[in-house]
């Protein structure tokens, strides 16, 4: 079975790609420019993902399509128009792939969503069920993009699966959670002892199981799942075992969760701050139950990949 991955040079893309060659799978890769560096696939320039990219060569013979490419969401946008740029390239983007797809005769496309169309918070785990709550511009474009991929399979009869991951971990992750890695490796002390909040997270090797598992599944066709390591952690418990797995002493001081709230309003940080103190709960079940998979991977093995090549103790 040949299967496009759009976003193949991207942390997960990579991942997925040497995990589809491992289950035999013949991969071409769909990058933006030359030197991909995918050993064993097959590697196609497309340019630009937008309404305009010719996936004519990259379609050619695949049977189907693993769509991670985006613009993602970043911290400080730059943008004169974030969300008209996030639509070009999530929305109308994935819309084009979707129906040169249907074209080429490519049976299934599996396209990467976020939980974030569920929305930032959640009082209680989050199910397929719940109506999506998009807030900021990245989300919004991966709902209307997960709109407009149902509206082409229904006038093409192309088969989807979207999957909405919470935060992804794993070798080579960057941003927010590379830092946590950095600051707890270096022992500094963590004013987030009282914290008492949960998160949903997915390691990167469990995330590409699961999209393996949606390329090929008979029973998933047009259908939208939730898809995590199925144990939530609280921000302390996270520290913890970043710590364990990097070999460190945690340092978490117990800072009532006010006096923290009252210290990101002043300094203007009170979004990031959210992060830490806030709960996003995902329900995966679902894609268990419909299909029997279970996440290969723990989530102590997945933070022992993660930290290794990043640190191996203090300093």
């Amino acid at each position: 079975m040949r299967v496009l991955v759009t976003g193949a040079n991207g942390f997960v893309g990579r991942a997925l790609c040497q995990h589809l060659l491992q289950r035999g799978f013949s991969v071409r890769a769909a990058i933006r420019r030359a030197g991909g560096g995918l050993p064993g696939c097959e590697e196609v320039i497309v340019g630009e993902i937008g309404p305009d990219t010719d996936w004519h060569r990259a379609l050619g013979g695949v049977d189907a399509v693993a769509h991670l490419a985006a613009r993602v969401h970043v911290m400080h946008e730059t943008s004169v128009d974030a969300l008209a740029d996030f639509r070009r390239v999530n929305v109308q983007g994935t819309a084009y792939l979707a129906r040169a797809a249907a074209a080429a005769e490519v049976k299934r496309l599996v396209f990467l969503s976020s939980v974030k169309v569920n929305g930032e918070a959640s009082a209680r785990p989050l199910t397929e069920a719940d109506v999506p709550c998009p807030e900021d511009a990245y989300a919004i474009s991966k709902w209307e993009a997960e709109q407009a991929l149902a509206q082409v399979a229904k006038e093409t009869g192309l088969e989807y699966v979207i999957l909405r991951p919470p935060l992804v971990y794993g070798p080579g992750v960057e941003a927010n959670f590379l830092r946590l890695i950095r600051v707890v490796a270096r022992g500094v002390p963590l004013p987030l002892g009282c914290v008492q909040n949960l998160r949903s997270l997915v390691y990167v090797g469990n995330l590409v199981d699961a999209i393996s598992v949606c390329l090929t599944h008979p029973v998933l066709a047009n259908r939208t799942y939730l898809v995590s390591d199925g144990e939530d952690l609280s921000t302390p418990q996270l520290v913890r075992r970043l710590a364990a797995a990097i070999g460190v002493s945690p340092r978490l001081w117990p800072v009532p969760v006010a006096w923290l709230r009252l210290a990101a309003a002043v300094a203007g940080q009170r979004a990031a701050l959210d992060r830490l103190l806030g709960s996003l709960q995902i329900d995966s079940t679902a894609l268990r139950r419909d299909t029997g998979w279970q996440p290969p991977f723990s989530v102590d093995h997945g933070l022992a990949q993660t930290v290794r090549g990043v640190c191996t103790g203090p300093g």
